[in-house]
């Protein structure tokens, strides 16, 4: 949210310098993000200043060019050669003296002496685009005769020099969103020391001219809307804002549109209080109406947006049919236009659940629904509505010519609560001067109603929507007194804790320095995420999905039930921004739903599992002189799996492994340590999946359960062996099998043939194709065998693989390759 120095210190008498400021805001809650300078022009005219043409002649080699002299208020007069048509002698006009920088839209240049066909030219005479205040270039500006010579342009032009705040605003600090809002906080802390007074903009000379016929209201939802007031104004004059009202809203990042939308806007963000201006003539039967429409009704925005609307939206309608989404957005049909000459202004208090739900409905996201949904003041609107009149009157002319509406079907009280000086001391930590507590409270405008020695009854007014423990309003007095000032006991307290074993947080951070230092970034990825990801998964079954009932939108309207699709979105991104080679990892929970286990509490039908995701995509190494692309493949996968299981903790590796096919795999492995389930999983993901992820590489996951990996790790032994004196010998084994054969089942039967010296089987080649029959593959397996006692010979390492190679033969049907 942007806050402007200048427009701030309007509601507070004080010297103190922008920096002071931004510090004391972080200090009180509301963090300065970033302070930037703002000028109204840019460049703020420097260099700049009121001359006098002197005399002005042809210029003797250029029938188009003058020859001027111009007196700046010094000593000497300059010689400047002018271009323009229509500079005379005794014209007031704007001087850009050598060094000053001239902006024009995306260029600058510099002023310097030089000749002009052949004469010396000291300065220019400025045109109002050169000078950055219009855009007209058709001649020199021509000033009042009446300006004063050698004055610096930015005064007589009262260029403002501004600086901007940035101010991360929390969303439980909605009554903060605004000028008026922060200058309450400012006045609150500025009173510990001094009297300081909030200066609320004046709205005493509000006064109604003869009434005619007026707007009739009518709430027919009155829970969604808590008060509406509204009065109309006729005679406008509908045109450019004033520069004043101009440069309040350029300050803030706004754009101007006319002189009433920027009253509206200005009031907006001076007190906080949304305000939507309807052209009157085009309100059929003279009525407003707050209701709810008919479900699917098509509605045209100010954008020219069809919105198809829900029967929970609520509207203003007139009489035939709806105007604006209450506190959302406006219509096509009922704004303000160059042609409007009498406005109907409203000033609203929606409820803040109608608003929020209605603007994630339909994807939209204003200024005024920011506010709404947060929780408006209700006492607000008629401030507003006589503040933003008054400019109007100011800005557009015309005049008000209906009492003010309000409509308040149930009034909004303050909200009591009861603190304890006793609470206020345990919590702060420190005893505060009795008198200190109430004068913070009365600076945040919390009324006390009542008190004894060790109680305060106060009201909290409704716009501190946040505010409704006592908790909270020691937090509040908290924020006020100041976090820095809270002393710091010299004891240190503790407790003895007690290491778990494995401890999850060690085994991660070792993991993870692991992965960084081979490569791998490390993402974080939404935990909500899209529930069509999950549309006819039989991997992830879509009525598993934990759903959310009131969705920020519908990308993010379910739990993620595997890491998988936020990686895959990472991955998108990338290849797209031309980031292509990648290796990612994901430490995060996946949440499912299980009515099955629902039983008699619900809450069992609910679960999490924390679980390690990898992703790698493109190449493994860039081309390079001494090297050619070298892509990723399913291996590299497979190895830093394998390695990060190894690395935590694990003595022996999972002794079964599966092939897997599934709609998320192209093909895969599973690891499943004995007796205690599934460990990872890993493979290529399927190209289906990766189409609708519109990802054009293949990309290589893996993931490992992290629960089940602890488990392993904490009944795993640290087992010593001495490091075995005879070689490890190879021997490889090619073969054609049925296609429903998995490596899984020939590497459990080698094992079984073997189980003394087999110390290792591994699948190095898979084909299907050309020269192997249809319904077969090809494997091709590696064989690692080693004798701790002596050294292998060949007759007995050939007697091995043979019995291995008759095992496949008989109970697998193999055929061995020669």
């Amino acid at each position: 949210m942007k806050i402007s120095y200048n427009w701030l210190k309007q509601y507070i008498d004080t010297k103190l310098s922008a920096d002071t400021i931004s510090t004391m805001l972080t200090s009180i809650g509301l963090e300065v993000e970033s302070m930037e300078e703002h000028e109204s022009v840019k460049g703020g005219l420097e260099g700049f200043v009121i001359g006098k043409v002197i005399t002005c002649e042809k210029h003797p080699n250029a029938k188009n060019l003058s020859l001027t002299t111009v007196h700046v208020g010094g000593q000497h007069l300059l010689n400047i050669v002018c271009g323009a048509p229509n500079v005379a002698a005794g014209q007031k006009v704007v001087v850009a003296t050598i060094g000053t920088t001239i902006y024009m839209k995306e260029e600058e240049f510099k002023i310097k002496k030089s000749k002009i066909r052949g004469e010396d030219s000291e300065g220019m005479i400025c045109a109002e685009d050169e000078l950055g205040l219009g855009t007209s270039h058709d001649g020199i500006m021509v000033l009042d005769s009446d300006a004063k010579v050698g004055l610096d342009a930015k005064d007589y032009f009262n260029i403002e020099k501004d600086y901007i705040f940035e101010i991360g605003l929390t969303p439980n600090r909605i009554d903060a969103a605004s000028h008026l809002g922060v200058a309450r906080d400012l006045v609150a802390f500025l009173s510990q020391d001094h009297k300081v007074k909030l200066l609320i903009p004046d709205v005493s000379n509000f006064e109604v001219s003869k009434p005619t016929d007026p707007i009739s209201v009518f709430i027919e939802n009155t829970e969604a809307c808590i008060r509406y007031s509204g009065l109309s104004i006729s005679g406008i004059e509908v045109k450019a804002s004033p520069d004043w009202l101009k440069q309040r809203m350029e300050a803030i990042g706004l754009k101007s549109i006319n002189n009433v939308v920027d009253v509206t806007n200005f009031i907006l963000h001076e007190l906080g209080q949304p305000l939507h201006a309807f052209d009157r003539d085009k309100i059929k039967g003279n009525k407003v109406i707050i209701k709810t429409l008919n479900d699917k009704t098509p509605f045209v925005c100010l954008d020219e947006s069809t919105k198809e609307l829900s029967s929970q939206d609520l509207m203003i309608c007139n009489q035939e049919e709806g105007m604006c989404i209450a506190g959302v957005f406006g219509g096509l049909e009922s704004g303000v236009s160059n042609q409007t000459t009498s406005v109907f202004l409203e000033s609203a208090c929606f409820n803040p659940v109608y608003v929020r739900k209605t603007a994630r409905r339909h994807g939209l996201n204003t200024d005024s629904s920011f506010r709404f949904e947060r929780g408006t003041d209700p006492n607000m609107t008629i401030t507003a509505l006589k503040r933003a009149s008054l400019l109007i009157l100011e800005v557009a002319g015309g005049k008000i010519d209906s009492e003010i509406i309000d409509i308040y079907p149930e009034k909004v009280a303050d909200f009591p609560v009861q603190l304890s000086y006793r609470n206020i001391d345990r919590l702060i930590g420190n005893q505060l001067d009795r008198n200190h507590i109430k004068q913070i409270l009365q600076g945040l405008e919390i009324k006390i109603v009542a008190e004894t020695s060790e109680t305060l009854d106060v009201l909290v007014p409704p716009y501190r929507v946040d505010v409704k423990r006592e908790a909270d309003v020691i937090e509040e007095i908290l924020r006020i007194y100041g976090y820095n000032y809270v002393q710091i006991d010299h004891k240190v307290q503790s407790t003895i804790s007690h290491k778990m074993h494995p401890d999850s947080h060690q085994i991660k951070n070792l993991i993870s320095d692991f992965l960084t230092a081979n490569g791998f970034h490390e993402i974080m990825s939404n935990s909500l995420t899209k529930a069509e990801y999950y549309k006819e998964l039989t991997s992830f079954p879509s009525d598993k999905l934990v759903t959310i009932h009131n969705p920020l939108s519908q990308d993010l309207n379910a739990m993620r039930q595997s890491l998988l699709f936020g990686g895959l979105e990472a991955i998108a991104y990338n290849a797209n921004h031309k980031n292509a080679s990648l290796k990612l990892y994901e430490f995060g929970n996946s949440y499912f739903y299980n009515p099955d286990n629902q039983s008699n509490n619900l809450l069992n039908a609910y679960s999490e599992e924390f679980q390690l995701a990898f992703f790698i995509s493109g190449n493994r190494t860039a081309q390079n002189w001494l090297q050619a692309e070298s892509p990723s493949g399913f291996y590299d996968v497979k190895t830093y799996v394998e390695q990060v299981i190894l690395k935590s903790g694990i003595q022996s590796f999972p002794n079964v492994q599966e092939e897997i096919s599934s709609d998320i795999f192209d093909y895969g492995l599973s690891y499943t340590a004995k007796n205690q389930g599934l460990l990872a999983e890993i493979g290529s993901i399927s190209p289906k999946l990766l189409k609708a992820m519109d990802i054009d590489q293949p990309v290589y996951f893996g993931l490992i359960h992290w629960d089940q990996l602890l488990k392993i790790i904490k009944i795993s032994k640290v087992v010593y062996t001495e490091i075995p004196k005879f070689p490890i010998v190879r021997r490889d084994l090619a073969m054609i099998v049925d296609q429903s054969v998995t490596f899984s089942q020939l590497e459990q039967l080698a094992y079984k043939q073997e189980r003394k010296i087999l110390r290792k089987v591994s699948i190095f080649d898979v084909y299907q194709g050309e020269h192997i029959p249809e319904g077969k593959k090809s494997y091709a397996l590696s064989f690692y065998l080693q004798d701790e006692t002596k050294t292998l010979n060949d007759k007995h390492i050939d007697k091995i693989i043979n019995h291995i190679a008759s095992a496949f033969t008989s109970e697998l049907q193999a055929q061995i390759r020669s």
